[in-house]
């Protein structure tokens, strides 16, 4: 996993698109960015099997998206779970067939919240947003620092 970067947020120019990912075992949830990488919207929802990660990089080529987001799965005592462990394995899926940055968010109760503003069962498109929209307002507070 060559390309993950953690904390240091403000290496990278904020003003670009960005790909979010909520990565589950059944489901992955896309979202992408404006433009200007300061709001996410919800794009689609794959069924997670062997073509998932080709159908997803071939979706950040054409949304020309900078980087990438991914939700990062804790338990409860912040320490990474059992779904942590298939996400690296994605990740390096990813690594093979796009090299951009990959940045790892907390993605506490996404779904969940997801689920209270759209209702539903399917709602990890949203939580991808949900999970995007935080890496980017934390970028918006970096910079502003």
């Amino acid at each position: 996993m060559k390309n993950i970067y953690h904390l240091n947020h403000d290496t990278i120019s904020n003003r670009m698109k960005c790909f979010g990912i909520d990565y589950g075992t059944k489901r992955i949830g896309i979202a992408v960015s404006n433009e200007a990488g300061t709001v996410a919207f919800p794009r689609l929802i794959l069924e997670n099997n062997r073509d998932a990660v080709w159908k997803i990089i071939e979706l950040i080529k054409k949304e020309n998206a900078g980087r990438i987001v991914i939700g990062k799965s804790l338990d409860g005592d912040g320490k990474e779970n059992k779904l942590m462990s298939d996400i690296k394995e994605f990740i390096g899926f990813l690594e093979l067939g796009i090299n951009l940055p990959i940045f790892l968010e907390k993605e506490y109760f996404t779904s969940i919240e997801a689920r209270r503003f759209q209702g539903g069962s399917k709602v990890d498109d949203s939580a991808a947003a949900i999970i995007l929209q935080r890496y980017l307002d934390k970028q918006k507070l970096l910079k502003t620092k």
